[in-house]
């Protein structure tokens, strides 16, 4: 399996003059972007899902082989607390299919006052496992920031 490289995000107005030369716009941020690295940590996900549209407007932009790895949103995070992930599970899934084989994993950045409940987060990632999207590997990278 190869090494991909990338940052989190690829919004960051301190790269304009640095990553991005005058002259981009910045609405073809990411096709620049994505002509240095071949993978990103979406995390505007985390604050707002984007619809499917979006997604598939990621996909149109970026060459063939990019990976867009996808941060859960903070209301399964860090207002259910992975409790009932059921449903926020499916409609993250249901928007990020949209980016077919640029779909890489999916990240689930606990907040750092959740102490370990391996039962729970058992349940939640039954819940991906459940809702797997055709053609994408199914990864779930999961950062747990208490030290429990």
């Amino acid at each position: 399996m190869p090494v991909l490289i990338g940052t989190s995000g690829w919004q960051y107005r301190d790269w304009r003059g640095g990553l991005y030369p005058a002259g981009v716009a910045q609405r073809r941020w990411l096709e620049h972007y994505a002509t240095q690295y071949l993978t990103v940590e979406n995390n505007s996900s985390f604050y707002r899902l984007p619809v499917a549209q979006t997604f598939a407007g990621w996909r149109a932009r970026t060459p063939d082989d990019f990976v867009m790895a996808v941060k859960a949103s903070r209301y399964l995070t860090h207002v259910r607390k992975l409790r009932d992930p059921a449903e926020p599970v499916a409609r993250l899934l249901g928007a990020a299919a949209a980016l077919g084989p640029k779909l890489g994993p999916i990240l689930l950045q606990l907040p750092p006052t959740l102490t370990a409940e391996p039962a729970l987060l058992d349940a939640c990632l039954k819940e991906f496992r459940a809702a797997r999207l055709p053609g994408s590997p199914g990864r779930i990278a999961v950062e747990p920031r208490h030290r429990s």
